[in-house]
């Protein structure tokens, strides 16, 4: 049975929720990333995902000036825009089943923990990546 360990990518980048939206863009922009999960110490409180942020710089109450996309990249912090708690799995999890919540809740990725630890993240492309391996 495929697992949730066969396709997760390992010691995934993570960010601090204390850190500023410009440094989260730069390290998504400099590793292809789009989820990030969010630690405070060595605890997952939360992700953040490339949707957040266009979400943060393209709020209505903003104007379309660059100079507003700058001031909230460089004023908010992950804390601020993040989705805390996120829904987890194990490195144990049928893939299958990870699948269908990917599907369902429409969701990118899901951080992987082995009990209280990080240990990975599984994500639509790790999906992709084995089945295009499959040829």
């Amino acid at each position: 049975m495929l697992t949730v360990r066969d396709l997760m990518t390992n010691e995934p980048l993570t960010v601090s929720r204390h850190i500023h939206l410009r440094q989260v863009l730069a390290t998504m922009n400099n590793s292809g990333c789009r989820h990030l999960p969010v630690m405070d110490g060595e605890r997952l409180v939360g992700i953040i995902t490339e949707r957040d942020l266009r979400l943060a710089v393209n709020s209505p109450v903003l104007s379309q000036h660059a100079a507003d996309t700058a001031d909230v990249l460089e004023e908010y912090t992950v804390a601020q825009c993040m989705s805390p708690d996120p829904l987890t799995t194990t490195p144990d999890t049928p893939a299958a089943k990870v699948a269908d919540i990917l599907r369902l809740q429409k969701y990118g990725a899901l951080p992987v923990v082995d009990g209280d630890k990080l240990v990975g993240i599984i994500s639509v492309i790790d999906f992709l990546n084995y089945f295009s391996q499959m040829k």
